[in-house]
């Protein structure tokens, strides 16, 4: 098969990037995925999933250059991407409500909104707890429209590469295991975030990532040190934040006997403490390092410490009220949490009460998901749910491999801290501008006998690696499951400084020993082969980022915490109070993994005349970051 562009990912971004670049009618493009349901765009959500974008509602007052300024003050961004986030965000925005997506609107047309997390201009818009799912679909049932093909069950192991950059991929078909190959000029990169390293995860379970495309291609990741975490249900995986957290459930730890215990007040000075830091968790659902003393966070450490250290299930249970209260003593909440539950018409009775009466769809979600929290206590840890790093990319989102290109979770274009919501937002801009450098570029196709030697040496060296693993058994799930295991319990939201060189010793072991290790039982299981061999080389990129950036810096930042122990009680963290105006790269090389450090690209300085603007755009045949 031969395309000018092949999108790899079914998620938002990616249908984004398929859809715009069909539109420009001069670039024949195409869909792989390895499952057009997979992806954390179309099975996650919260209980309300938001999306940031510039304020487009009468107050407050809001503009490009002041977004742009917000995105760039998190800490490690480029001023050239927070630019485009901020620029194009509304242009976005309105293009999903054009195909469909229910965001609402006053009844003069008019788009509110909400403050989220890190937004002081109340930015945020939500078309309910499935909003990724609702764009997702709605950019799915336009890329048909367009006649984008989609090529599904089909696992990219390799972007192909010639002296000029990209000129092809490799895959691997789900069901089969046969090899594929497809020749183009240009590659999206739209695989989401690489969930797969960690065990103990918000993102979907179909979902594990493919960073190691681009990595493995000669593109750089950054930022990778910078994640978000939160507390989220296990079985089903979904964040329980908002009203989850506001209703105030009992928190309960269970060994392994079966007995249970209620543990928050053995971190908390008492209960009053422990129960209002319960309420803010729903504002402040991710773990932030800077509150964990004294703070809403110290829930997420005492659940860390219960589940991870003492190795103890944790539950949130609705059906009784915490701390042995029959009723809700609301003499023991804050005048914060009092007024708003007040407000709410919500001090009154059980947990699953209060959760009902103010937000009957959030407990609706779970049950439509087999979970019944009238009935039964709902498992909990403390999850991987964002990557803030990724690829890095330049402002048209290529990546340093020409042709390349990266959009959604997978490129790195946040910081330390983001606003909630507003990786939706970065992975519609960024698809939009790939897809624009696309449509606007004229890169050499590579030539057929040349392609068919690169895919030749890619075919034997996949038929040689499969044929080591396969052994009629199959260890692949287990080898999965304790590579995630090992990552949660020491390069999480808690990272543990003292295990970092172990694990790097134990990672690059299981790299290097890959075919003498792994067992596959058939050819159908070599996509679950290549996956683990992603993670596991994601992982180990980002262990040389983490030991980089603790021994540059020697203290916690953003959604992390660094400890030289396990926490077994109190804790004392010290924070980094500079590095944000720089951010950290890491590569292959042939000795392994090189971390540097560069300094962040400058907000521009943009042109506020009119006619200057007008004539420049007029007068371009290229723009930066494009070819031709």
């Amino acid at each position: 098969m031969d395309f000018d562009a092949v999108v790899i990912g079914s998620g938002a971004a990616a249908y984004n990037a398929a859809c715009r670049i069909a539109q420009g009618g001069k670039k024949s493009v195409c869909i792989v995925t390895e499952g057009v349901r997979m992806g954390t765009s179309r099975n996650t959500g919260s209980d309300k999933q938001t999306y940031y974008k510039l304020n487009l509602g009468a107050s407050p007052e809001d503009s490009v250059r002041k977004m742009a300024e917000d995105l760039f003050a998190c800490g490690c961004v480029d001023g050239d991407t927070a630019f485009c986030e901020a620029a194009l965000s509304a242009r976005c925005f309105f293009y999903l409500t054009e195909l469909g997506v229910p965001f609402p609107c006053g009844p003069y047309g008019e788009y509110v909104g909400y403050k989220t997390d890190h937004d002081p201009c109340a930015r945020a818009s939500s078309a309910g707890p499935l909003t990724s799912r609702f764009m997702t679909e709605a950019l799915e049932r336009e890329a048909a429209r367009l006649g984008v093909p989609v090529y599904g069950r089909l696992y990219v192991t390799e972007i192909l590469t010639d002296e000029n950059g990209v000129c092809g991929i490799a895959a691997v078909r789900t069901d089969t295991g046969a090899f594929r190959a497809i020749r183009c000029r240009y590659a999206v990169l739209a695989t989401g975030g690489p969930a797969g390293i960690y065990a103990d995860s918000v993102y979907p379970a179909c979902h594990t990532g493919s960073t190691s495309l681009a990595l493995k291609a000669g593109a750089s990741l950054q930022n990778m040190t910078e994640w978000q975490y939160g507390l989220a249900a296990v079985a089903p995986r979904w964040n329980v934040s908002g009203t989850y957290m506001q209703a105030l459930p009992r928190f309960v730890s269970v060994d392994e006997t079966g007995a249970e215990r209620e543990f928050l007040t053995d971190y908390f000075r008492d209960a009053r403490d422990a129960l209002n830091a319960v309420f803010l968790k729903g504002y402040q659902w991710p773990f932030d390092s800077a509150k964990a003393k004294d703070g809403s966070s110290w829930v997420d450490l005492a659940v860390y410490a219960e589940s991870v250290v003492k190795r103890r299930k944790i539950c949130l249970d609705y059906t009784q009220n915490p701390f042995g209260m029959a009723t809700l003593d609301a003499s023991l909440l804050s005048a914060e949490a009092r007024d708003y539950l007040g407000a709410a018409g919500a001090l009154f009775g059980r947990p699953i009460d209060r959760l009902r009466h103010m937000n009957e769809p959030a407990y609706e979600l779970f049950l439509s998901k087999g979970a019944d929290l009238t009935k039964e206590p709902l498992p909990i840890a403390l999850c991987a749910q964002h990557c803030n790093g990724g690829v890095s990319v330049d402002a048209r989102w290529q990546t340093s491999v020409p042709g390349l290109y990266a959009a959604g979770e997978c490129a790195g274009t946040h910081g330390v801290t983001r606003p909630g919501g507003s990786a939706l937002n970065a992975g519609q801009v960024g698809s939009l501008r790939a897809a624009e450098a696309v449509n606007r570029g004229d890169r050499p196709r590579c030539d057929e006998t040349v392609f068919a030697e690169i895919v030749s040496g890619a075919q034997k060296k996949h038929a040689a690696m499969i044929g080591a693993l396969l052994s009629g058994e199959s260890n692949i799930a287990s080898l999965f499951q304790a590579a995630g295991e090992r990552f949660s319990a020491c390069c999480g939201a808690v990272r543990i400084t003292s295990a970092f060189d172990g694990l790097t010793e134990q990672t690059e072991a299981l790299l290097e020993g890959f075919s003498r290790t792994a067992r596959i039982a058939d050819e159908t299981e070599a996509a679950d082969a290549y996956r683990l061999l992603d993670a596991l080389t994601v992982q180990r990129a980002m262990l040389a980022a983490l030991q980089s950036y603790w021994r540059r810096y020697g203290a916690s930042r953003g959604s992390a915490a660094y400890l030289p122990e396990p926490p077994a009680g109190d804790v004392e963290l010290t924070f980094a109070a500079c590095g944000k105006d720089e951010i950290q790269e890491a590569r292959l090389t042939d000795g392994g993994v090189a971390v540097s450090y560069r300094p962040v690209r400058p907000l521009p300085k943009t042109d506020p005349c009119f006619e200057n603007v007008w004539r420049a755009y007029r007068e371009r045949t290229a723009l930066p970051g494009e070819d031709g």
